[in-house]
This record gives structure tokens, sequence and C-alpha cells, in this order.
């Protein structure tokens, strides 16, 4: 039998506050982007995805996790967003991560943590799984 859907919608609100900064407000904070560019937030959430879905997967194993660290890079040829005459796509054509943890966990758990924390990440399944996008604009 098939789980019913505990499906939720996530709602933020971007503001202009020039052509580089931009407020975004969510339902309990707000936080500008700018002085960081909006792909260095995309790389930033899927590092900070992987650590808070790496310590839930940890705590359900009874995994202990002493530290954990997230490096995250992306390719990109900046050619498509500038408007240049490209083949290439806007966005990264590739992204690595690599998480580093001091934990109490023996190779194979390690392993087999990682894929469950990998499977189980929604920025990362969004950046590698097709996403129905829908983007519109109008008046103000």
């Amino acid at each position: 039998m098939a789980q019913e859907s505990t499906a939720t919608t996530i709602t933020v609100t971007g503001r202009s506050e020039g052509p580089k900064r931009t407020t975004i407000e969510t339902v309990d904070t707000e936080f500008v982007v700018g002085d960081a560019s909006p792909l260095e937030h995309l790389l930033g959430s899927l590092a900070a995805c992987l650590n808070v879905v790496g310590y839930l997967v940890a705590t359900e194993r009874g995994i202990v996790i002493r530290d954990l660290a997230v490096d995250v890079e992306g390719d990109i040829d900046p050619a498509k967003y500038k408007g240049g005459e490209t083949d290439a796509r806007a966005g990264f054509s590739s992204i690595r991560a690599h998480v580093t943890v001091d934990t109490d966990a023996d190779d194979a758990d390690l392993r087999d943590w990682m894929a469950t924390v990998e499977e189980r990440c929604p920025v990362a399944d969004n950046l590698t799984d097709g996403l129905d996008l829908h983007v519109e604009a109008e008046h103000a």
C-alpha cells in the first residue's frame, strides 16, 4: 500500500536591493544574497543540506559524529548567463561534494551512511533529478 503524501510547500520571497543584492524572506527569518553570489548560495545550500541530513541519519543509526565538514565545488561556463553566444548551459556542468567526518562509524557504515545521506538530501535531489520548474513575470 502506498504511503499517503506528506508534501508541503516551502515559500520564500525575494526583494531586490539593487542589481547584486536580494533580501530573501522566509517564514521564520531573512537573509541577503549579495555578499556571496547566488551560485555560491546554491553550493552552500548543498553543503548545509548534507550536514543536516548527515546528522539526522547518524542519529537514526546511533552513529556518533564529532565533527563534519563539507567542501563543495562546481564547474560553470558563465558565457550563457552573461549573454554570450554559446551552447553551454547556464548552470553548473558538474558539482562535487566532499564530506569529511570525525565519527565512530567503521568504513562500511560510513559508506552506507553517506549513500543514504545523498539519497535523502533534498537539495542534492533537486540538483540531480528532473525538476518541474515554472517561472513567470507580471507587472508590479
